[in-house]
């Protein structure tokens, strides 16, 4: 069996949590690879994080923000968040339940009783080309946000026009996702159980309310009175873009697989107050 660990960045108790699960996974006659970032802090060699879809397990030890790092280089690859105190909507294991978690995880993985939940995940398309598969959100927006800034949209749910405004940009969420960025722009929070999608605009002159729609939508953003526009991912950067243009966002054939006990949703909300 390959096991993945991934420590959050500058994090000494993750790094210390990963060299002890590096050790009690190596006693049980486990491959551990460790991402680049981490094995520097453990002074060891490192794997590219994009070659962790070659594992059977991920296990990832931090916040929701290392989750969704692990989860770009294990792609399909099931994932076993560890929480170290942050808001964990990901992260259902505590750092003192971590060990005997995952080895849990590794004796139903040998005995073919591994179970997984699969969650949602978006990509976003345009003209040519298509953006990796996001855990959160695809952000359609222009290169300056506030004042002065901000693009004209056209948004459309399979093919119907929902909203036309001036705004910062257009927000499209999955239930994951409703916790995080979209939250912050006011937009409602989804339970993870309800299988949706959230189409956001985000400071919109004269727009629509935040709207949730059926999983299988596609959301159609057709931009310009810019010169430029940004997709962004889970807050990366995924494509620039001359406008006008148009970017559709749409449920990505491959979801995310979250190995583990399942967090309590409520019990995550109260450390947002």
């Amino acid at each position: 069996m390959d096991v993945g660990l991934v420590a959050q960045k500058d994090n000494s108790r993750a790094a210390f949590l990963a060299a002890e699960l590096r050790r009690r996974l190596h006693e049980e006659d486990v491959s551990v690879a460790v991402d680049t970032t981490t094995a520097e802090t453990l002074d060891i060699d490192g794997t590219p994080i994009e070659a962790f879809d070659a594992c059977d397990l991920v296990v990832s030890i931090g916040g929701d923000g290392t989750f969704l790092f692990a989860a770009r280089g294990a792609d399909g690859t099931p994932i076993l968040g560890v929480n170290l105190g942050e808001v964990g909507f990901l992260n259902a294991v505590g750092p003192a339940e971590a060990v005997d978690a995952v080895l849990d995880e590794v004796a139903a993985f040998r005995a073919g009783e591994l179970t997984v939940r699969e969650t949602p995940r978006l990509a976003a398309s345009g003209d040519g080309w298509t953006a990796p598969p996001t855990t959160n959100e695809v952000v359609v927006q222009g290169s300056i946000r506030g004042p002065g800034g901000g693009i004209d949209v056209d948004v459309r749910v399979d093919g119907s026009r929902y909203s036309e405004s001036r705004a910062d940009g257009v927000l499209v969420a999955t239930p994951t996702g409703s916790t995080a960025y979209n939250l912050s722009e006011s937009g409602p929070l989804v339970h993870p159980g309800v299988d949706a999608v959230v189409v956001n605009e985000m400071c919109a002159s004269d727009g629509m309310p935040p709207l949730v729609v059926g999983p299988d939508s596609t959301i159609t953003v057709t931009v310009g009175g810019a010169d430029r526009a940004i997709v962004v991912g889970d807050g990366r950067v995924l494509r620039e873009l001359d406008t006008p243009a148009e970017v559709q966002v749409a449920r990505a054939d491959s979801p995310m697989r979250v190995a583990g006990p399942t967090s309590d949703f409520f019990e995550a909300l109260g450390k947002l107050e």
